[in-house]
């Protein structure tokens, strides 16, 4: 009989909607979505196919139950009382990692340190040793306390699911991969339409868009913890590698990259190229004030340099004015910018016509949307 898991994905606060679209389009089904998660059920296959494709998810974790934590012998004995030994092999790394809000049990490496021991008592008790090396496969293991109810989860990823494995290097301040991705797919951008980065750092934005336009698993290159796991049959895992693979198509892209800073672009090339996208993209060292485009209907996706990344005043004044002049000349054009800048609508000269909070980071940003003309309306397709 196949084993049907309760999976929980994780997302950045603001992304929750756009990951789950992504869910329903890998077939996941029941849905319950909350503050920065979704949960589903589902089987060896699902947690694979999360991993490997889900562009704005952090983590994917399994569910292993949930307890009313009122003591320490409430967690001891919950924790004991689970079959660890189905999930855990004798020489795996057990990692126990807490989260405690609103709750009695509210000392966190208290509540650690009693899950570790009632996890190792019942492994020695299965497996008749004293000791645990702890030299082997990864096991991260997470006590999560909210309201005096307590959740454990295995996380399956690993390292978070932003790291793809082609960032090698990056400029300051980066944006993360998964909210690279969640711009993208909250632009609307289609693969035929030309997309730019006026800002492209090193190239998170435009390698993600590549990406998605070759419809190239975001988690194709990377390793996973589930995969070491002795109860987790590799062939699943090779199964939904092998569609991936399959799944990439021939497409032509029109991509472009700007940026003033050569050693940014260069750095921006060598992630493309561990990405396999470096010929989908185009990367030109240019001032946003000299750039030239085509009034083609692009896709304009950007993150104008903020926070700890803003220049002195006269360059950030700069910056806003060549953004206004480009929103002002390139009329079929689309433009999505986000900016922790509260007065960034005044200061480019036209108020968004759709504005959603994010997080980059711990860093509080707005998503400006300033949709263009869609020129399959115009012209069919």
């Amino acid at each position: 009989m196949e084993k049907i898991f309760d999976i929980l994905v994780t997302s950045e606060f603001g992304l929750e909607s756009v990951l789950k679209q992504e869910c329903i389009d890998l077939g996941f089904e029941d849905l319950e979505v909350s503050n920065g998660k979704i949960e589903f059920k589902g089987n060896f296959s699902d947690i694979v196919k999360a991993n490997l494709w889900l562009r704005t998810a952090e983590r994917v974790f399994i569910k292993l139950f949930e307890f009313k934590a009122l003591s320490y012998d409430d967690i001891y004995d919950n924790v004991y009382n689970f079959d660890w030994e189905n999930y855990l092999s004798k020489d795996g790394q057990f990692i126990v990692l807490g989260k405690s809000h609103k709750s009695k049990m509210f000392s966190i490496s208290d509540n650690q340190s009693i899950t570790k021991k009632a996890i190792i008592d019942r492994m020695r008790k299965e497996y008749g040793i004293d000791w645990f090396n702890e030299d082997k496969e990864r096991y991260k293991i997470t006590l999560s306390i909210f309201e005096d109810v307590a959740s454990v989860t295995l996380d399956t990823s690993g390292s978070g699911l932003h790291k793809r494995g082609y960032r090698t290097k990056h400029n300051l301040a980066p944006l993360k991969e998964t909210m690279a991705a969640g711009l993208i797919l909250l632009s609307n951008w289609k693969s035929e339409t030309p997309l730019v980065d006026l800002f492209a750092g090193s190239g998170t934005i435009v390698i993600e868009a590549a990406m998605i336009g070759k419809n190239i698993a975001p988690g194709i290159s990377r390793d996973f913890d589930f995969k070491h796991w002795k109860f987790f049959d590799s062939k699943y895992y090779k199964e939904e590698k092998l569609k991936a693979y399959q799944a990439i198509n021939d497409e032509d892209l029109d991509i472009m990259g700007f940026d003033i800073d050569g050693n940014a672009i260069k750095i921006a090339v060598e992630n493309a190229i561990n990405a396999s996208v470096d010929d989908q993209i185009k990367f030109v060292v240019k001032d946003v004030g000299r750039v030239g485009l085509k009034n083609n209907f692009p896709v304009i996706i950007s993150n104008p340099p903020y926070g700890e990344r803003m220049g002195d005043a006269e360059d950030m004044d700069h910056i806003y004015k060549s953004i206004k002049n480009h929103m002002n000349t390139l009329t079929t054009a689309s433009f999505y910018f986000i900016s922790s800048d509260k007065d960034f609508e005044r200061k480019v000269g036209h108020r968004a016509v759709k504005k959603r909070k994010l997080f980059n980071g711990r860093i509080e940003v707005d998503y400006y949307q300033y949709p263009g003309l869609d020129p399959s309306l115009l012209f069919g397709g």
